[in-house]
């Protein structure tokens, strides 16, 4: 064990974020912690390195266990050191030697002769080499230029930078410092694609542990292989990915329920019995050796739902025209930097538009030029009937500092009841009493909250959104996307969520050479013709590009895949034995994996109908023994039906090659 909490209860006054829970964090394991925002995720991680003291219980750590631990917190450093010298920061013996090594080395030239000092000068020399002392250099220019750096940015002061590219040279840092635990709060959120893709391939190859906390699913997916949940002042363990986490919540949640109806129903057959019988002389020690088996009974909790299942809908007064936007010939640059030229583009109905890349590409200012919030040169020209609606964390002054958040949302002149508001305000994390509270008293990103409820109830049928998921947890993230997914409107956003993005956008735009790249299709169709691409480009330097059209853009359409030569059997030519025997063997596997899964299906039913009786719940050990052999069963199916899933794709590529 690296780090960990035994037996913790921590409180905030009289509320409790965690009550008697246990965590030992193992070498090697790269973990998400999640839950939902204000569950006590950050405060957590504050208990792991010692910020906080637990009201009961101890958190233990290893002698010699290192932590870095990355946070919202770190940005009160500043420094007028280049940011390099800042990532050199984490090699502190490397450079403590160094300077060892040149007084050393001063010493030797006055006193030649003197042994004692060149064995010192020999050890340090080695030390030196044994630590890769000679690199910290070029590993520190490899990291910060995989976090989005430039080599212009290198050599800049790290105070020239705003609070994102600081946290940046932060996580650089302590990435170079290799501790033996990452802890990594909400790390992927000030990082634009490219750089969230290096990150993740990264941290897969680091030696140490990593505790992410994160609401960006892709994030968590390629990352980590244990999830631990904050729910209910518990702390719950999930052996695998997000994916595999939601999948099981929900069976965790089935299972306890079913449980406790079944377990509710025993007891009142048995309460009826004691009831009936007490008073009886001859039933009397059968009702009073009932009661106290029932007061030994481990009582099963009833599921409670933390929060309501509420949806978010958008609705659209007026249908706009065929055409939204039309931007022709667009120029915008700034005295160092040029973002497009000559670029040309449409919006039409149905778009849903995500604008991605690298940060600087100018993404957020492309969305301020066809709201009509940035110059430029060129022409930009509005559709009929359009009726937009612009959402940004920076564009916060609009909101009444003295209206209470309820009066705010009110004022948009929607025709939703008090009640439906506060619904829709819930979906944003303002419960209760908090809708009460003066807009003037919020943080900013409570305020950003308000601002995109504003945005949804404004009933425009075209929505302008930049990083609309900000500040939202994963479940909140979900209803938006699948809102966005039903809304009738047209969309153009700019957002680093992977998965907000894979569930909203039917066109990706990417700014590329001064142009805007429209791709026709939706995230992960996008993903793997930029894969395509690459391997194109690979193979063959010289291979054609696609098409310009007539504003010298290009215009990348889902199409088919890139054609490649194919050679066609000829008809009555030789038959292909080796291909036609791997075939036949792969047939043969699916049907034995069909009728595996068929028995397991059988098996996990004949397990659901012991759980079905309540008697069970009467013998603590039998039923455990019946929930674990049910979820092994599950695990097995899954598993059965990914390996079949494989085979049925192999068995289709090699039929295709007869």
């Amino acid at each position: 064990m690296l780090i960990g909490l035994q037996n913790v209860t921590f409180e905030f006054g009289a509320r409790a974020i965690v009550s008697e829970a246990t965590w030992h964090i193992q070498p090697g394991e790269r973990i998400g912690l999640i839950g939902y925002n204000g569950t006590g995720k950050s405060t957590i991680l504050k208990l792991l390195v010692g910020q906080y003291l637990p009201s009961k219980g101890t958190v233990e750590k290893g002698r010699d266990t290192t932590i870095g631990y990355l946070h919202q917190d770190l940005l009160s450093f500043d420094t007028n050191e280049t940011i390099t010298e800042v990532a050199l920061g984490a090699f502190e013996r490397v450079r403590a030697l160094e300077k060892e090594i040149e007084q050393l080395g001063i010493e030797l030239e006055a006193n030649p002769e003197d042994n004692d000092i060149l064995i010192k000068y020999t050890d340090a020399l080695h030390e030196l080499d044994v630590l890769d002392g000679y690199n910290i250099s070029h590993k520190a220019e490899e990291v910060l230029h995989g976090l989005g750096f430039t080599t212009k940015d290198l050599a800049r002061p790290y105070k020239e930078f705003s609070g994102g590219w600081r946290m940046r040279v932060l996580l650089a840092k302590m990435i170079l410092q290799a501790p033996d635990v990452l802890l990594l709060d909400e790390p992927t959120n000030h990082l634009d694609l490219p750089s969230i893709e290096w990150l993740e391939k990264y941290l897969l190859h680091y030696k140490g542990s990593v505790v992410i906390v994160s609401h960006d699913k892709y994030f968590l997916n390629k990352m980590v292989n244990k999830i631990v949940e904050v729910y209910q002042q518990q702390l719950n363990f999930y052996t695998g990915d997000y994916e595999y986490y939601e999948v099981e919540k929900v069976q965790r949640v089935e299972i306890q329920q079913r449980a406790f109806e079944n377990q509710q129903d025993y007891i009142r057959q048995q309460e009826k019995f004691i009831e009936r019988f007490k008073a009886k002389a001859s039933k009397a020690a059968a009702a009073q050796s009932i009661q106290k088996r029932l007061d030994k009974l481990d009582v099963i909790e009833d599921v409670q739902i933390e929060r309501p299942n509420i949806r978010i809908n958008f609705a659209v007064d007026k249908s706009p025209g065929k055409v939204l936007v039309d931007l022709k010939g667009i120029n915008k640059s700034y005295p160092t930097l040029t973002i497009l030229e000559n670029a040309f583009a449409e919006i039409e109905r149905g778009d849903k538009i995500a604008l991605i890349g690298a940060n600087g590409k100018g993404k957020s200012t492309l969305l301020r030029i066809v709201a009509g919030m940035e110059s430029f040169e060129g022409e930009r020209v509005w559709g009929h009937n359009v009726d937009e609606s612009f959402y940004a964390q920076h564009q916060l002054e609009s909101l009444n500092l003295n209206n209470t958040i309820l009066q705010e949302v009110q004022e948009c002149g929607t025709k939703k009841t008090d009640l439906e508001l506060r619904a829709l305000l819930g979906c944003f994390l303002f419960g209760g009493d908090e809708i009460d509270k003066k807009i003037k008293i919020l943080s900013g990103g409570e305020k950003a909250r308000v601002a995109l409820t504003k945005t949804i109830i404004s009933k425009a049928n075209f929505l302008m959104l930049d990083e609309p998921t900000n500040h939202l947890d994963m479940a909140t993230v979900e209803l938006l996307a699948e809102a966005l997914t039903k809304y009738d409107g047209s969309i153009i956003l700019v957002s680093h969520d992977r998965y907000f993005i894979s569930k909203t956008a039917n066109k990706i735009w990417e700014i590329e050479d001064e142009k805007i790249i429209e791709f026709k299709g939706d995230y992960n169709e996008w993903l793997e013709w930029k894969e395509r691409m690459a391997k194109q480009k690979a193979a063959n330097p010289e291979s054609s590009k696609p098409a310009a059209n007539k504003a010298n853009n290009i215009a990348v359409k889902k199409s088919a895949p890139i054609a490649t030569p194919e050679v066609k059997a000829v008809p009555n030519g030789p038959i292909d034995k080796e291909l036609q025997k791997q075939i036949q063997k792969l047939q043969k596997a699916l049907l034995l994996l069909e009728h595996s899964i068929e028995t397991l299906n059988k098996e996990k039913t004949e397990i659901e109908l012991q759980m079905a009786d309540p008697t069970i719940y009467s013998d603590v050990t039998k039923f455990q023994a019946i929930e674990k052999s049910y979820h092994d069963k599950n695990a097995l199916i899954r598993s059965m039906n990914k390996e079949y899933e494989i085979a049925f794709n192999d068995l289709a590529d090699l039929e295709s090659k007869m």
